[in-house]
């Protein structure tokens, strides 16, 4: 096996997936920091590897990856001993790969993204309530998707539960999730918390962001 080293930054959802990826696969790996805010990524020996200038970004023994969800499905067909987290059946992998469609583009772009670009790149301090409200009906769409079972494509963990639970977890200080109103998606919160490492690999990383939120966000108008 080539060296793995993987790029980002803790506080970034995409980032805490691949981690949680790499640790499900059970392989070693650096970490190596990108201040992002300070504009590490835009510096000439990064662009050269990723001209999007993304993190997270894997090199794997001198070939670089980009997008979390690329490098996931990578680290599976390659590393993988088994294909449970990104299943080789055709049905099961369009379940799991459209789940990682939702979160890439509503969940994280939608949900995330469209928030922290004003206010970290531009200095704004609110944030419209359409967006919140965006949220919440994000978080609808997740509880239909658990329906009566465990995790988000079936019984069993997959990638897009590493995928979805970055960005959850990091939208709970703007969104809070109420039992009454999203039981399955609590009971699945709770049983993403509960895997090995849960708190390095996502946990501290989404508080990071919250709190990022909470130091920026004045108003919700």
């Amino acid at each position: 096996m080539g060296k793995l080293v993987l790029y980002g930054v803790e506080a970034s959802p995409p980032v805490r997936a691949c981690k949680m990826t790499l640790h499900a696969l059970g392989l070693q790996y650096e970490y190596k920091l990108v201040n992002i805010l300070a504009g590490d990524q835009r510096s000439k020996e990064y662009t050269l590897k990723n001209p999007q200038h993304t993190v997270p970004m894997l090199e794997d023994d001198g070939k670089c990856i980009w997008d979390s969800h690329a490098i996931m499905a990578y680290l599976v067909r390659k590393y993988g001993k088994e294909d449970s987290l990104y299943p080789k059946d055709y049905y099961k992998r369009a379940v799991v790969d459209q789940r990682l469609h939702f979160e890439s583009g509503v969940v994280f772009q939608g949900c995330i993204r469209n928030i922290a670009a004003p206010i970290f790149y531009r200095n704004e301090t609110e944030v419209p309530r359409y967006m919140i409200d965006g949220i919440f009906d994000m978080y609808d769409f997740l509880e239909a998707f658990l329906g009566n079972q465990d995790y988000l494509c079936g019984s069993t963990l997959t990638l897009a539960d590493f995928s979805c639970i970055s960005s959850v977890a990091s939208l709970l200080g703007l969104a809070p999730i109420e039992s009454k109103r999203y039981p399955k998606l609590s009971a699945w919160i709770a049983r993403m918390e509960q895997l090995p490492d849960y708190q390095s690999n996502n946990g501290n990383g989404a508080q990071m962001l919250i709190d990022l939120f909470t130091a920026k966000i004045k108003k919700i108008v």
